[in-house]
């Protein structure tokens, strides 16, 4: 069976293909998802697995290890308030929505509309 390996001779850690890893394992989003989180343990396993072409890798961490999420404080809300209102405030115009600003764009859709200013403009004038 391809990337099975528990006993990580191959590939150096315990190795499983997708939806085979034993129980007691999770990956950091199915922890989160139990209000929970690695705690500075080391990968206790990872799953390997192609998709698109391309060898993908999900690492697992001991749920026995796992420590609960810490809660939010007052000052991580307000350095994550300042992070968010710099994320929905137009570098271009400098108007604050209640959107994130698309980082295709680089700015607002209003300001992307707008045509690009140029020195020929200014030339030309």
């Amino acid at each position: 069976m391809r990337f099975y390996d528990p006993d990580g001779t191959e590939y150096g850690i315990p190795t499983y293909p997708r939806r085979l890893a034993p129980g007691g394992l999770a990956t950091r989003r199915q922890l989160r998802a139990q209000g929970l989180r690695p705690g500075g343990q080391p990968v206790a396993a990872q799953i390997l697995w192609h998709r698109y072409g391309q060898l993908r890798v999900a690492y697992l961490y001991r749920l026995d290890l796992a420590q609960p999420v810490r809660p939010m404080t007052p000052a991580r809300w307000t350095a994550h308030e300042q992070m968010m209102r710099a994320r929905r405030t137009c570098p271009d115009c400098r108007t604050q929505y209640e959107y994130v600003i698309p980082t295709s764009l680089g700015c607002c859709p209003h300001c992307a509309d707008q045509p690009a200013h140029t020195d020929h403009d200014a030339i030309a004038a």
